[in-house]
């Protein structure tokens, strides 16, 4: 009796094993070739950045430990660089999260052409970012044809080389421009999930639209602009395209990605020393994407209370 009953036992604790292996296993092949796809590329990287290794002049790959990342401090173009990320992904991210906000704001209500008019707005999110950079350099600061030269004119000005005398600020603008549309959609879902019977409230007690904005509706946005924030940065600071279409890398507008890129294939070919880079990047991305994971959690958890 014993016996048949460690049996039993035995055989109800493996079916739910095997059954749930019976499930995971038509994944495993996918996620076989997400990790070869991804983490094998990166394992690479981890031990060329170990390396001193220059394809031109050909020389042999010698292993240097840390040696590459110990430079970091003392390069100066990389400082400058870093520098240069830091603004491209700063001043961008704030300022779409202002323009995207109060563009929530207009379109948290019901009017003719609704429809039409959000269109409108998400349409420079969905455009490839080399054709954002190529318009804005060629029809929008262009010195000869471009629309703002030409209103600069009209109104009494003289024409401004906007891309060559303010690189740094002519791509943040571009960058503005096309992601504003991304915040005000995480703003208007804020907007559009706040409590009714709250707003309600305030207003019978005599609360003026300011102070309902700022005391209700700016709290209730917090955590969406955190992630706004986090989501933005995450994405910004990996920024190439434009930089590579506006400027190519000149004097103030190189970033870190562009500058791992010229010290690579783009003509330093120093593909140790790019590594190290290239690995410091990918680490302050883990560190930012980790803190907006946990504020997605939250604020999931939050909605999920409500």
């Amino acid at each position: 009796m014993t016996t048949t009953t460690t049996t039993l036992r035995t055989r109800i604790t493996r079916r739910p094993l095997s059954e749930s292996w019976r499930r995971r296993l038509p994944l495993l092949p996918a996620l076989l070739f997400t990790i070869v796809l991804t983490q094998v590329p990166f394992v690479m990287s981890i031990w060329y950045s170990l390396t001193d290794w220059t394809i031109v002049p050909p020389s042999p790959r010698k292993f240097v430990g840390l040696a590459n990342y110990g430079k970091l401090a003392s390069d100066h173009f990389f400082r400058d660089a870093a520098f240069t990320s830091i603004k491209l992904t700063v001043v961008p991210v704030l300022g779409a999260l202002i323009l995207g906000a109060a563009f929530a704001l207009l379109l948290d209500r019901k009017f003719f052409g609704q429809g039409l008019v959000r269109t409108l707005l998400i349409t420079p999110f969905l455009l490839m970012p080399v054709v954002v950079g190529l318009i804005w350099k060629n029809q929008m600061f262009h010195g000869l044809y471009g629309v703002l030269n030409w209103i600069i004119e009209k109104l009494g000005g003289s024409p401004v080389e906007f891309v060559s005398r303010y690189p740094t600020w002519a791509i943040a603008l571009v960058l503005i421009w096309q992601w504003t549309p991304f915040m005000m959609l995480i703003m208007l879902a804020g907007l559009q999930s706040q409590p009714a019977d709250v707003l309600e409230a305030a207003k019978v007690d005599g609360a003026t639209p300011f102070a309902i904005f700022r005391q209700l509706t700016l709290s209730h946005l917090r955590p969406y602009m955190e992630l706004g924030i986090l989501l933005g940065t995450i994405y910004l600071i990996q920024v190439y395209d434009q930089i590579a279409v506006m400027t190519g890398g000149g004097p103030g507008s190189t970033n870190v990605p562009y500058f791992v890129f010229q010290r690579s294939i783009g003509g330093g070919w120093a593909f140790g020393r790019a590594s190290s880079y290239s690995i410091v990047v990918v680490v302050a991305s883990i560190i930012i994407a980790t803190i907006a994971l946990r504020v997605l959690s939250g604020l999931l958890k939050g909605e999920e209370a409500a």
